[in-house]
């Protein structure tokens, strides 16, 4: 097993894992469900699933959030940990849940055209894509690939 590069957990412990692999930087993701999953946008980083190990698992519940992907939660406090895109290699991790210091930066903004209308894109020089990377992004790692 190679080296443990980060760590992380929901609020009550029902989960937590180890990850065994470099993270994707940071997206700001402002797509309806991600919304309604984590009650505003969601910033995720993004591993290979065979390099995340689970210490405890025992609260992780899995919910088919559409044809396309899944997403993982604790089933006891409640917290959004995974999105996990049917048919990739790859899981991306709430950034929120891995343990500080994480070393990541945000990288940009994507789907920004369906954003909710109560709040205002942060002046942060970021990219902004009306849409998700998903035509861009590596099968195994989730990393954006050169245009």
């Amino acid at each position: 097993m190679s080296e443990t590069t980060a760590t992380g957990s929901c609020l009550c412990g029902g989960v937590s894992f180890t990850i065994n692999a470099p993270l994707r930087p940071v997206d700001c993701c402002h797509c309806i469900q991600c919304m309604k999953t984590h009650g505003h946008y969601a910033a995720y980083s993004a591993a290979p699933t065979e390099a995340i190990h689970f210490i405890e698992q025992k609260g992780l519940k899995w919910y088919d959030s559409s044809d396309t992907a899944r997403r993982g939660f604790c089933q006891d406090c409640g917290g959004s940990l995974f999105y996990q895109p049917k048919g990739k290699s790859y899981t991306s991790i709430a950034a929120g849940m891995l343990d500080a210091p994480t070393g990541l930066k945000t990288v940009g903004h994507i789907f920004v055209a369906g954003k909710n209308d109560y709040y205002e894109l942060p002046e942060d020089g970021l990219p902004r894509h009306d849409r998700g990377m998903s035509s861009r992004r590596d099968d195994k790692t989730g990393g954006v690939l050169p245009e």
